[in-house]
């Protein structure tokens, strides 16, 4: 008969374990007491990656930062009670962005559970339908048919998390006090597990206590999730349908699958079909042909008379919607156009409703089964794809020109500036609300390698500064942040990852002193109350911040102190923290200046 710290030792071991060998190597750890198994687990095993962060809010998005970086899940432990509900903002954007995230929250055994006992609340479903999969294990138990399971719970658990769509997995672990595994015998059992468990039946291996006879089958579970792939019917069928179309578009939103470029680009080009590719597609930049792409159609959909003249006869469309509202009104235009959503996943990321076809595959597989069947086709130099080709052409002289005259610092000039000063292979993060449409906007196409991510599951301004974190300490780098103002309040907490575990990153915070993206919406008419429920203002200085957490401080005021201190950001390491600040009834009017600009220059061209 083990005793309970045995038996709690064996099960703290055998989670980790197959865990570990399905595949997850980051562990976040939030301290905690009713978590001190599962932590001290994890801090022992050979294989786990340890981050300790202080806030849960923090530490869900630092994870998800991880697992975006890494493609594999990253875990989260926390102790019971409110620790767990602050995961919920990480794991809903994990469920919308489909990230791989798994959530291990320690619990109160069930006797300690709604009767008043501290620190304790219902923690059973606690995510919702936002997690792939939950399960609420049982109290550890040495009954080896309970360990066996525990092991199939592991690798379901991390396979669930990867399963396209990918998204987050929550286990729920409730602990009986004594909380302190045996460290001698956690020791012993992972070295054991990890020579392939060939004694694990041995008497008395654990040091005299026999208990590392309960370990049973140590082999991890293999469980495969091969991608949808189309049937030779369908594939038939959009073969058939592309080739038929004269005036194609391919969109390639947020969040496509990596490697899309090398498929999707030639598939471009022998159909005859503008790529329009959001910034965080994966296709605006890197080393493949850009002959095909546009990045400024946020601009030039803007102009009446380019919307009127080009209607689409198919649209492909892949990953999540575009950013760019431009897009969605000219789309809404030609409701008509057939639509065709290829999405490897059985979520659903169509909403605008104008879809004729959705296509549960996976567009990597489609696009270079494609590209066989079109493999003797010569690219299309097509009369519609060179007028897109044009438009992108003189869309970006019309902007590059514009925002190079200007000698003040402005907030559409950022990302031009940026895209001069990222050394290929940086990691862009780009914050929501005004930092994206932005992005969308004035970054262009570049030839050289450059990671381009933000959080667009939910779209959240919270979490960011710690996403981008959770991707530097998975190997993001150099890495640069573009935050808005709220954005970095927001999540100020998380800077101290940044100081904790020794992390590189640049933020350029844009400071315009409130919600600047409100001054875009219909709201702002309300002159009234607009200022107080909309505009914000904070006043808020961010230069102590900076001291607060070590990072290296610039104001800059101009555009060469923004190239100085973005430049010395990106090569000298550390945290460093570049405020821009803006006026927000000036903005408006520098992104309203550009519009006229582009409308003439595509007059202009014919």
């Amino acid at each position: 008969m083990t005793n309970h710290t045995e038996t709690l030792t064996h099960w703290v071991a055998t989670l980790t374990h197959h865990l570990i060998a399905g595949g997850v190597r980051a562990f976040v750890v939030c301290p905690g007491s009713r978590s001190t198994p599962l932590a001290l687990a994890v801090a022992r095993h050979p294989h786990a990656q340890v981050h300790v962060l202080l806030d849960e809010r923090s530490a869900g998005f630092f994870a998800l930062g991880l697992a975006k970086q890494t493609g594999r899940p990253a875990a989260l432990i926390c102790t019971s009670g409110t620790a767990a509900a602050n995961f919920l903002p990480a794991v809903a954007e994990a469920d919308l962005a489909r990230v791989p995230l798994l959530l291990l929250t320690a619990d109160r055994p069930p006797e300690l559970r709604n009767n008043g006992a501290p620190q304790a609340m219902d923690q059973v479903g606690l995510f919702g339908a936002r997690v792939r999969w939950f399960n609420d294990l049982p109290c550890p138990d040495a009954d080896p048919a309970l360990l066996a399971f525990l092991r199939t719970v592991a690798a379901r658990s991390v396979a669930t998390t990867m399963a396209a769509p990918a998204g987050p997995v929550h286990l729920n672990l409730p602990f009986r006090e004594p909380l302190v595994p045996e460290r001698e015998l956690l020791k012993q059992l992972f070295a054991q597990m990890l020579r392939g468990g060939e004694d694990a039946g041995g008497e008395d291996a654990g040091g005299g206590s026999g208990a590392v006879g309960l370990l049973g089958n140590t082999e991890p579970l293999r469980i495969t999730h091969s991608p949808r792939t189309a049937t030779p019917a369908l594939l038939a069928a959009l073969f058939s349908r592309l080739t038929a179309a004269q005036r194609g578009l391919i969109l390639c939103g947020p969040n496509c699958p990596p490697g899309l470029a090398a498929q999707v680009v030639p598939l471009a080009a022998r159909l005859g079909f503008p790529i329009l590719a959001d910034p965080l597609s994966g296709v605006r930049c890197g080393p493949h042909s850009h002959r095909i792409v546009c990045a400024t159609y946020d601009a030039f959909l803007r102009d009446e008379a380019f919307v009127s003249q080009h209607a689409p006869d198919l649209v492909l469309r892949i990953g999540a919607m575009p950013t760019s509202k431009a897009l969605l009104l000219y789309l809404r235009r030609h409701a008509a156009t057939y639509q065709l959503v290829l999405d490897e996943g059985a979520g659903w990321r169509e909403p605008t409703s104008l879809a004729a076809e959705h296509c549960a595959v996976d567009p990597l597989s489609l696009c270079a089964a494609l590209n066989e069947r079109l493999a003797v086709v010569t690219p299309r130099a097509t009369p519609w794809a060179q007028k897109w080709l044009s438009a992108e052409r003189v869309s970006r002289r019309v902007l590059q020109a514009a925002l190079a005259s200007q000698e003040r610092i402005s907030e559409p000039g950022v990302f031009a500036r940026l895209a001069t000063l990222l050394p290929a292979g940086a990691t862009l993060f780009v914050g929501n609300s005004m930092p994206i449409r932005d992005c969308d906007t004035f970054f262009p196409a570049l030839e050289h390698p450059l990671q381009l991510v933000g959080n667009r599951g939910v779209n959240g301004i919270d979490g960011l500064v710690s996403t981008a974190l959770g991707m530097a300490a998975a190997g993001a780098k150099p890495l640069l942040m573009v935050l808005g103002d709220l954005a970095l309040y927001h999540d100020a907490n998380g800077l101290l990852a940044a100081k904790m575990h020794g992390l590189d990153a640049t933020i350029v915070v844009i400071n315009n002193d409130g919600g600047g993206i409100f001054s875009f919406l219909p709201s702002a008419s309300e002159t009234d109350q607009f200022e107080a429920l909309f505009g914000t203002p904070h006043g808020l200085d961010f230069a102590p911040l900076a001291q607060l957490y070590g990072a290296h401080y610039t104001r800059a005021q101009d555009w060469a102190c923004f190239n100085a201190a973005v430049t010395t950001g990106l090569q000298a390491g550390g945290l460093h923290l570049i405020e821009v600040r803006t006026e927000r009834n000036q903005n408006v009017a520098d992104h309203q200046a550009l519009w006229p600009l582009v409308s003439a220059g595509l007059a202009a061209e014919g």
